[in-house]
């Protein structure tokens, strides 16, 4: 079995179980959780945005499959990077990958490949699954890293994406032993301006993926040079919701890291949104 050890364990997160685990309880906050299509987290250390992604982890009733689309911020291998079987490895023990669920998408989106070096040394999937190990123990995972433009080209494949997403064949989901998954777009919002400008970029983003409109995230993205790292995960999970019938997406939580560091001069913008 092909084992993904941790990466970040120790840095973005702590690396000791009953350590980890107090920050997790103290982050997720005591909810009404409903099933949802989709969730919006952010991917950077937790001190920094575990708040914000805990408020999004809190308000849903995680199933046991999830599929975490990610950002490849090192670009290494596939753009549709498919992590094929096995497990990943956190201090709260192995979260499995459902080997079969990873088949259907690959079967279902010719693009995706079986590819193990976009998801190396890549921390945007890995700090979501303590969340989900934390809320559903047995919760089972299919990683995807995207590694894709925002030009017209590969918003035409991210669409595709998020349609094959949503329309996987019964009989795939049946031999996969998946009633429901819920999808996780891992994402930050904007990085490294002063916390006016941040903010007003990153309140454009939000009302387009609260629209649940990815034309108009990509043209917000493209007009006001929003650096969102995660656009492409998000470009991806909003076609999937509009094709399953979203009718909304709910922002639950937005800060920067300079309301944690207190230095507001160059910031990173962080959402926790849930789509119904």
């Amino acid at each position: 079995m092909t084992v993904r050890l941790p990466a970040v364990a120790g840095s973005f997160y702590p690396g000791k179980e009953e350590t980890l685990r107090e920050q997790l309880d103290a982050l997720i906050p005591a909810a009404r959780k409903d099933r949802a299509l989709a969730l919006i987290a952010p991917h950077a250390g937790y001190t920094y945005s575990g708040k914000v992604a805990g408020a999004a982890f809190g308000r849903v009733d995680i199933p046991r499959d999830v599929v975490i689309l990610c950002f490849n911020h090192h670009g290494a291998g596939s753009d549709f990077a498919i992590w094929p079987e096995g497990a990943w490895r956190t201090p709260l023990g192995d979260a499995a990958v459902n080997a079969e669920l990873a088949r259907a998408i690959k079967d279902a989106f010719l693009p995706g490949d079986f590819d193990e070096a976009g998801h190396q040394d890549e921390h945007s999937g890995e700090v979501q699954v303590p969340f989900l190990q934390r809320l559903r123990p047995d919760v089972r995972i299919v990683p995807v890293a995207l590694s894709i433009g925002h030009d017209d080209r590969s918003i035409v494949q991210l669409r595709a994406f998020g349609k094959a997403l949503a329309s996987l064949p019964a009989e795939a989901l049946a031999k996969a032993g998946v009633e429901d998954f819920l999808v996780v777009a891992s994402t930050d919002l904007n990085h490294y301006e002063d916390q006016k400008t941040t903010v007003e970029k990153d309140e454009a983003a939000i009302r387009a993926i609260e629209a649940l409109d990815e034309a108009a995230l990509v043209q917000e993205l493209r007009s006001r040079e929003i650096s969102m790292c995660g656009f492409a995960p998000t470009v991806a999970t909003i076609a999937y919701a509009r094709a399953k019938g979203a009718t909304k997406a709910v922002t639950v939580a937005h800060a920067t890291s300079g309301d944690v560091s207190g230095d507001y001069d160059r910031v990173v913008g962080y959402v926790g949104m849930v789509i119904r």
